[in-house]
């Protein structure tokens, strides 16, 4: 029986350590991170300062704990130029996450005024989909805060099931060393203590990702992407926003994306004095940035070039004609700094990984974020879950 050591509890780990114990085969999880409750979760985030902020969060569960629940399939005619289909993945996973829009009882006026006020301005903003479970779901604005009904799927629902199938899980375990011997993988180092295997996956994301492939003497962390987003907004009085489910709608741009979003940056930069977060209405501007990042043994480097600056300027000013639209004051505007919310690109396919997402060393794979082979601009959850399930078939058969 192969035995396999998955590195990670995020959205690629979780389904991989899955499927992987479906098929019968040992698997180990280990995760960094500790187990924390959901609504707790944003206690975790652990941030970094890159050139923009780079949100992430460590613990059981990863950042999935902490996301706005969107579920839009990214970057797949790209993969697909690569000879990477992923359509019967994504058609799976859509089916077994329920995944689709919300019904009209999860909108609230927030949402429904971009909405109207994009197709007044003859923009076309479609209900998001979503893997958010109605029945349970109570409209809080917390989403990215940790869900306080477990209304959300997150990678923990995935490392519940992997257990049920055999898989053992281990927390507070930093993996700090990949193992080789005479080119083939052979385990993981953690606390000193060595752990064995005929396969390793990891999937502890763009940051910890390349430097762990670095351990192992390959050549990572290049070309870092980050999916850099801000936030517009302004004030229209009364209109509860902030209670709203964040990113309910969607628009595709040329480059970036447009969404309904809270950020509490807007309430402050405007002054607390002035106004309440009940006042505030917002949009996400986000964009597909260039891969000009880099991931270091202890630096990350991610500044905006002049592309992402051009693309920024573009979908801030159509939010703003849009929240103008919805009837926000024009002179109350005000955006927060750039952030990064979708790190990836560190280990891309066809540069650190194949199409079967394996590394030169055999038995090493990567199924996260890093393999990406350019921002998706989108979010990404879907698409890592989608090629779990297909690296997953793939080392069940070989």
């Amino acid at each position: 029986m192969k035995n396999v050591i998955v590195v990670g509890s995020g959205a690629g780990g979780a389904a991989v350590a899955r499927e992987l114990a479906f098929y019968g085969i040992n698997v180990t999880l280990l995760e960094k991170g500790r187990p924390i409750l959901t609504e707790n979760a944003h206690q975790c985030y652990d941030n970094l300062d890159v050139g923009v902020e780079l949100l992430k969060a460590t613990c059981l569960g990863g950042t999935t704990l902490v996301t706005a629940g969107n579920a839009v399939r990214s970057c797949q005619e790209e993969l697909e130029a690569m000879g990477i289909n992923l359509e019967n993945e994504y058609w799976e996973l859509e089916r077994e996450l329920n995944i689709g829009p919300l019904p009209d009882t999860h909108f609230g006026e927030g949402t429904l005024k971009i909405m109207d006020a994009a197709s007044s301005l003859g923009l076309s903003m479609d209900k998001m989909p979503k893997f958010i479970n109605p029945r349970e779901c109570i409209p809080c604005g917390k989403c990215s805060f940790g869900c306080p009904r477990n209304a959300k799927w997150s990678s923990l629902n995935y490392l519940e099931e992997a257990e049920n199938f055999g898989a053992k899980i281990i927390e507070n375990s930093p993996v700090t060393r990949i193992v080789v011997t005479d080119g083939q993988i052979s385990g993981v180092y953690s606390h000193e203590q060595k752990y064995m295997a005929d396969m390793v996956i990891l999937c502890a994301g763009a940051v910890e990702t390349p430097r762990l492939l670095g351990t192992a003497g390959l050549v990572a962390g290049e070309h870092l992407f980050v999916d850099t987003f801000v936030t517009v907004g302004g004030v229209l009085k009364d209109i509860d926003f902030h209670k709203e489910i964040s990113m309910n709608a969607l628009y595709m741009g040329d480059g970036f994306i447009l969404s309904p979003h809270y950020s509490s940056l807007i309430n402050s930069r405007i002054g607390k004095n002035v106004t309440s977060e009940k006042d505030i209405l917002g949009m996400m501007v986000k964009i597909r940035d260039e891969r000009s990042g880099c991931v270091g043994d202890s630096t990350v480097i991610k500044n905006n070039t002049s592309h992402d600056v051009g693309l920024i300027a573009e979908g801030s000013s159509l939010a703003g004609a849009i929240l103008t639209e919805a009837g926000v004051d024009p002179g109350s505007f005000v955006s927060t700094p750039a952030r990064g919310a979708h790190p990836g690109g560190t280990a891309a396919i066809g540069e650190v990984v194949d199409e079967n997402l394996e590394t030169e060393i055999s038995g090493l794979f990567v199924c996260d974020a890093s393999v990406l082979p350019s921002a998706p601009g989108a979010p990404p959850v879907l698409t890592i879950l989608a090629l779990a399930k297909r690296l997953s078939k793939y080392i069940s058969k070989n």
